[in-house]
């Protein structure tokens, strides 16, 4: 069996995420969980060999002088991954994500289509997707550009760390920049990106103060940016924009982010009621209301009232989603109750639950 054959059995099982260490058995993410496969453990000289045939010669020369690369790698037909390959003991391991390249694996996506309506037809702003690791943060983004692509006329720039899916032209015009192939960081590429006649900005990450400035900038000039960031809800998100610009330049750096803010969604992944895996997400749109609280730090606490009372305008709180997942029987009461941000509103909200249903609560 072929490397390349070896991957199609794993995507075929339905990984996420696929180990190979040397000493272990191949490991595969499968809902949400680890899970050991095959019956011989990889040798040393077959993780090695992992360099060789997935690295092309710039890549091989970043893992010599770093010891780690981060890469994309494409099985056709199968599927596009994420690779970070590193050493670890003196061995080399590999950890690669599956990259949803398919487009009808965008059609799964939990947001419902009016907010991606909302998103897609917006003409300025900033929009970020946020979540931990592993929660589809890049294939929602993916989604809302594909349907600006299907439906508007438009210049698309991407710039990723690596390019994930590959699209294709269809009304729009769309660029795909890579760092480290195509350009050197986040923040030079969008720099050079606004003298590239973009209506559209896509940044894979905002990890920097130089790429939250840029993007902030950027949405601010009349841009539509989209970007991520691993947070875990919508005000630890503001909150680690802040934190990006020096103490100096916040007082203005909020102003300037509450005016551009289009939109924020937070999602998790988590474990669905019969097996595989479910999105739980809160969003928060730049309303009004919500950009007079941003601009005014001491505000900050009243934004978790705004979103609970701006149902009708599409927000919804984590909690919230959390509840409604649980009525509707796709979590149990446990995943609800772990992944709460308060897991006593959660308890109150699920045993209202269980009453109505005519069950003894399940707390």
């Amino acid at each position: 069996m072929t490397f390349n054959d070896m991957l199609a059995s794993f995507v075929a099982k339905g990984a996420s995420d696929i180990h190979l260490h040397a000493g272990l058995y191949p490991m595969l993410r499968l809902s949400g969980r680890l899970v050991p496969v095959g019956e011989t453990k990889l040798l040393p000289a077959v993780t090695e060999s992992l360099v060789a045939i997935m690295c092309d010669a710039r890549q091989q020369g970043i893992f010599a002088e770093k010891y780690q690369v981060d890469l994309a790698y494409s099985v056709p037909g199968v599927a596009r991954f994420r690779v970070n390959l590193f050493r670890q003991r003196g061995s080399v391991s590999a950890v690669l994500r599956v990259i949803n390249s398919d487009e009808a694996q965008l059609r799964v996506v939990s947001l419902s289509p009016d907010l991606i309506a909302y998103f897609r037809d917006q003409e300025k702003g900033l929009i970020l997707v946020t979540g931990p690791t592993g929660s589809g943060k890049s294939t929602t983004l993916t989604r809302i550009i594909d349907e600006i692509n299907q439906v508007h006329d438009k210049m698309i720039i991407t710039v990723e760390d690596p390019i994930e899916y590959l699209h294709r032209a269809k009304r729009s015009v769309i660029v795909q920049r890579e760092i480290g192939v195509d350009a050197l960081s986040f923040s030079e590429a969008l720099v050079a990106a606004m003298r590239q006649d973009p209506e559209v900005i896509m940044i894979g990450e905002i990890r920097d103060y130089a790429t939250a400035a840029a993007a902030v900038s950027a949405a601010q000039t009349g841009h539509l940016v989209f970007s991520t960031l691993h947070t875990l809800d919508t005000m630890r998100t503001v909150n680690r924009v802040m934190e990006l610009f020096p103490p100096h330049e916040r007082a203005s750096a909020r102003v300037l982010f509450a005016d551009s803010l289009v939109g924020i969604v937070s999602q998790r992944l988590l474990p669905r009621v019969g097996g595989g895996r479910i999105t739980a997400s809160e969003v928060m749109k730049g309303t009004l209301r919500i950009k007079d609280l941003l601009r005014d730090e001491g505000r900050y606490g009243e934004l978790h009232e705004a979103l609970r009372d701006s149902k009708l305008d599409g927000m919804t709180l984590f909690d919230d989603a959390l509840a409604d997942l649980y009525a509707e029987g796709k979590i149990s009461f446990e995943t609800g109750f772990n992944a709460a941000t308060s897991s006593q509103s959660f308890k109150m909200a699920a045993t209202q639950i269980d009453l109505q249903r005519g069950q003894v609560p399940a707390t």
